[in-house]
């Protein structure tokens, strides 16, 4: 943290052109802001100053994970958690491996370095319609 402070009200009369500021810098983080009942925890992926309290003010809510629920216990919005990574924000660990689950750094970096995600190809099939005139003919010649 960087505090720049160029004067106060009182002695910026004295000094002549000076203008008064408070200059504050602060990192950005995205994490983890605890909500639901007790032994029933239910969590709000949020974007928040790096010293407010965990359970304190925050600038945008960007998704929700309940990791009692075993489906669609994890939803990000996927738009704006990469909008503020791109500005700058860091996400806590817990945040990063949720993002990891979710895919969300994987296509992040796959479009960074201007590759298009992935297809995966099915196996090929092989033709089964002369394989079974030739069973049939083998039967018959048994026969």
């Amino acid at each position: 943290m960087s505090r720049v402070r160029v004067g106060t009200a009182d002695r910026a009369m004295s000094l002549v052109g000076s203008v008064t500021q408070t200059w504050e810098l602060y990192m950005v983080r995205i994490r983890l802001r605890r909500i639901g009942r007790k032994k029933a925890p239910v969590y709000r992926i949020v974007v928040a100053d790096s010293t407010s309290p965990r359970d304190g003010k925050f600038i945008e809510v960007i998704g929700q994970y309940a990791p009692r629920q075993s489906e669609g216990g994890l939803n990000i919005n996927e738009e704006r958690a990469n909008y503020w990574m791109t500005v700058g924000a860091q996400p806590s660990d817990t945040v990063r491996s949720l993002l990891r689950r979710a895919g969300v750094l994987k296509r992040r970096h796959e479009s960074r370095i201007g590759r298009t995600p992935a297809v995966v190809a099915a196996p090929e099939q092989p033709d089964l319609t002369n394989v079974i005139p030739v069973l049939e003919q083998r039967t018959e010649e048994e026969a």
